[in-house]
């Protein structure tokens, strides 16, 4: 880490605390994420890296490296100076639908790319949803601590976020990942659009035994103020669909009328957008292996993570003591968009 400079904190994710640092050669910044050396380097960290590694794209956040420090393993990143789309959307209430449609195609662009290369994200929403510091924002996909490689095995795992979370993603059977990552596209549309999260009860958006149900049972509507167009609707009810089987795919989504809208000439098919530009990262991937092997091992310092906050995902294998544990714990509490 002799090259960087740390600038400042700028939030925490899944396992660890991200901090904006500066190359001191190039004065480029860069975000680097900290996960304390030890217990905490798991199967998690080490899939989050090396998919990470392998991804090239516009709108997924680009990997520059890891390294050690004496208490924690680094992971350098590129810097999305917009922050999260979830914040932006706080402030704005809610998007026009063109707007919507403008973020909603970067963000299908960069999950179709991530599946070409036979990785399903498994977590996405707002918060993992960054944007750069241009005029028009550039969608940049970030956190893949949860994300698969479908090269190894098929999901099975209960992973995700709570609001965004497919109804096959419940039961602990295996489901497909590709498919899955539709419907929390689906869902970060629809919050999008309206500003609330379209399964949960909004006369009492805590209970989440009433979220679960909603989402089994594909209970939602677009509320009569919100203006949304017929081609958007249809979109919607395409993605929500209880039987992954019977919901849309990626390819079909890129091709319907809704999303062809005032597309992007770089994301059309053959633009430059749509090259599966493999990374080339500085190092190799048996040096990142040697480097997460050499951050497994116990350290003696004591509170070396005292800093560090915990996840908001999950990883339940048992579903209805995960509900039982949500409700008697008052983790996992969504928050209230509408207001």
């Amino acid at each position: 880490m002799e090259r960087y400079e740390i600038v400042k904190d700028i939030g925490s994710g899944n396992f660890g605390v991200a901090r904006l640092v500066r190359d001191k050669l190039t004065r480029e910044l860069y975000a680097v994420k900290f996960i304390e050396r030890g217990h905490k380097i798991e199967e998690h960290v080490q899939r989050e890296i090396l998919n990470h590694r392998s991804l090239k794209h516009p709108n997924i956040v680009r990997f520059k490296e890891v390294l050690l420090t004496p208490t924690h393993l680094a992971i350098v990143m590129e810097y999305a100076a917009g922050g999260e789309l979830f914040g932006r959307i706080c402030n704005a209430g809610r998007f026009s639908e063109d707007e919507a449609r403008f973020f909603f195609q970067q963000l299908i662009s960069g999950v179709s790319y991530c599946h070409s290369m036979q990785i399903c994200h498994r977590d996405l929403k707002l918060e993992n949803t960054l944007l750069d510091g241009s005029t028009a924002p550039r969608v940049k996909i970030c956190d893949f601590g949860y994300s698969k490689s479908l090269l190894h095995s098929q999901p099975k795992s209960t992973v995700g976020t709570p609001a965004y979370i497919a109804p096959e993603v419940l039961s602990k059977k295996q489901y497909d990942g590709k498919i899955a990552d539709v419907w929390s596209c689906g869902v970060t549309l629809y919050v999008m659009i309206v500003g609330a999260y379209p399964f949960e009860n909004p006369e009492d958006p805590r209970n989440f035994r009433k979220t679960i149900g909603r989402i089994l049972s594909v209970q939602y509507s677009v509320p009569d103020y919100v203006r949304v167009s017929i081609e958007c609707r249809h979109l919607l009810s395409h993605i929500f669909v209880a039987n992954p089987e019977e919901r849309i795919n990626i390819p079909e989504i890129k091709s319907h009328p809704w999303f062809l809208k005032n597309l992007p000439m770089e994301m059309m098919e053959g633009g430059s957008w749509q090259c599966n530009d493999v990374n080339n990262p500085s190092q190799s991937v048996e040096e990142v292996l040697s480097i997460i092997q050499e951050a497994r091992k116990p350290l003696n310092v004591p509170n070396a993570s005292r800093h560090l906050i915990g996840s908001s995902s999950m990883d339940v294998d048992d579903y209805e003591a995960y509900v039982e544990d949500i409700e008697t714990s008052g983790d996992f509490v969504l928050p209230n968009m509408s207001n």
